[in-house]
């Protein structure tokens, strides 16, 4: 099916040309990077993960966000998502594939990442991490190509392949999870330091991953012959809608949490991100604009004439993904290093070379996609007796 992804207009080459363009800039960028370490970027001694690790952290949400689409159709045979669990499948492959390119980039030396298999470490997190990402990285692989594959020779998908198709739906949230405690198991950071960050992680990651995927069918079905259904965008917007009414109720339980137990430790991360400390406030404005539009998608999903407005539901969904990138991406990230244990504020502020090896890494997760949706759209064209755009 590889060749489906080498025809296609001049708009899917010329967006395959531009985004390829960002990732050889960005390129160089870390060259920079790898010659001058990581001085370049806004790190210090007092925060030591910056906004790599923050699109790290989120992206591994809209990667177990496609479970939302997965575990309907395979476990509870709701056979409408069948038109786009091959295309939540193939997010999450994009997603994984940026999240260990993030992980890459913020390594001083690239080597070291062969250090978790050439001295493995099952008493860590960072092990198991190791693992569930790569794992979930192959499921989706394998699951998603030999289903599209099936189905391009109008047969059904091999027996062998339900094993993987159950172990996929746990994974999913496995990686969220033990994502989750690689923050919640370091005690001197207290706005990590709570037992409901995995379950926050997981109703942002039910949230955002979905809201993209429902952008992304609504693009589709503007630039291809392929429709995802309207049935299915919906489904997918009671979703996130149920997500991020949970997600912000989470964080307002922390909120109550900090304030209402009156523990300094627990209260300045907060005072920081939505008022400042000590003088500074540089996520203020950031902190405010994410519980805004946060706040505003939940008011858009809720109304059912809103949300049934494809239009209306595009802004909603961009407001709930941009509002849960701020606030799981830098939020989480500067909460929980900025006061320092010491009480200390050395706000993290990141550097035009790190935004723009940001910007590559996902535009690369962007061509990954892009190149995985044309092989996906193109099959669903020939199954439905279209031609392919040449």
């Amino acid at each position: 099916m590889l060749e489906l992804a080498l025809k296609g207009s001049k708009k899917y080459w010329g967006l395959v040309g531009f985004l390829a363009a960002i990732v050889g800039v960005a390129a160089l960028t870390w060259l920079y990077q790898l010659q001058f370490g990581l001085g370049i970027t806004g790190m210090s001694r007092d925060v030591s993960w910056g906004f790599y690790i923050a699109q790290f952290t989120f992206l591994v949400g809209v990667a177990a966000g496609g479970v939302m689409v997965v575990l309907p159709y395979y476990l509870h045979d709701y056979k409408a998502f069948g038109r786009v669990t091959i295309l939540g499948e193939f997010l999450a492959v994009a997603a994984l594939v940026m999240c260990l390119l993030f992980i890459f980039v913020d390594l001083g030396q690239p080597m070291r990442m062969l250090n978790v298999l050439f001295y493995p470490t099952p008493n860590s997190v960072l092990f198991w991490d190791m693992i569930v990402l790569n794992g979930y990285l192959f499921l989706n692989i394998v699951v998603g190509w030999n289903v599209l594959e099936a189905e391009r020779s109008g047969a059904h998908y091999p027996k062998w392949l339900k094993p993987f198709i159950y172990i996929s739906i746990p994974w999913a949230v496995s990686i969220h999870t033990v994502t989750a405690f690689l923050y919640a198991g370091l005690p001197g950071r207290h706005f990590w330091l709570t037992a409901i960050l995995a379950p926050r992680f997981l109703a942002s990651a039910f949230a955002s991953g979905p809201a993209l995927l429902i952008l992304l069918c609504l693009i589709i079905r503007k630039f291809t012959k392929f429709d995802p259904g309207r049935e299915q965008i919906q489904s997918l917007a009671k979703i996130v809608t149920y997500a991020i009414i949970l997600n912000v109720f989470f964080f307002l339980c922390e909120v109550f949490t900090s304030f209402y137990s009156n523990i300094p430790g627990h209260m300045h991360p907060i005072t920081y991100l939505f008022a400042g400390l000590h003088g500074h406030g540089a996520y203020v404005p950031w902190m405010w604009t994410s519980i805004s539009l946060m706040i505003a998608g939940i008011v858009l999903l809720i109304i059912p004439a809103c949300r049934r407005n494809e239009s209306v539901l595009a802004v909603a969904c961009a407001a709930v993904f941009f509002g849960a990138w701020i606030d799981k991406g830098m939020g989480m990230i500067s909460g929980g290093f900025v006061p320092n244990p010491l009480e200390h504020v050395n706000e993290y502020i990141p550097t035009p070379p790190e935004l723009m090896i940001s910007l590559g890494v996902w535009a690369a997760g962007f061509l990954v996609l892009t190149v995985l949706y044309k092989i996906a759209t193109s099959v669903k064209e020939e199954a439905e007796g279209y031609v392919s755009t040449p």
